[in-house]
């Protein structure tokens, strides 16, 4: 009889972990003290990505911790790999504070000869140098 019941008790242990395993696949919803229903899962979708243009300063300043170069009224970084990267909010921030300290920046700023790849990684020529 013991072991008619340890047998039983095990099926039926087996049995409820099956379906409780089942139920979190199948997209089921079980709420504590509600009914069993079943929910529509939400996908969410992420924001297009905008490709800028393919840009990278003709002169770039050291300003402490990278290089940072302006291409119009955009400023971009030297990023891993030697690409220039777009300079968000918080790197604007610090070049900004920087420059107050240093306004004739672009006076002493050093030709990008060297430093050529945009954010795609293509070599750019320089502006100058770029045949119609």
């Amino acid at each position: 009889m013991e072991q008619t019941l340890g047998t039983g008790w095990g099926r039926a242990g087996l049995l409820a972990a099956a379906v409780g395993g089942l139920t979190l696949m199948s997209g089921c919803v079980v709420r504590p003290y509600a009914r069993v229903s079943f929910g529509v899962p939400v996908v969410a979708v992420a924001p297009a990505v905008v490709v800028a243009p393919v840009m990278v300063p003709e002169a770039y300043t050291w300003d402490g911790v990278e290089y940072v170069g302006m291409v119009g009224d955009q400023y971009y970084y030297l990023g891993p790999g030697n690409v220039w990267l777009v300079a968000g909010p918080d790197r604007l921030a610090y070049f900004h504070g920087w420059e107050r300290g240093h306004p004739d920046w672009r006076s002493h700023a050093t030709r990008n000869d060297r430093y050529r790849r945009d954010a795609q990684g293509h070599n750019q020529p320089r502006r100058d140098e770029k045949r119609a």
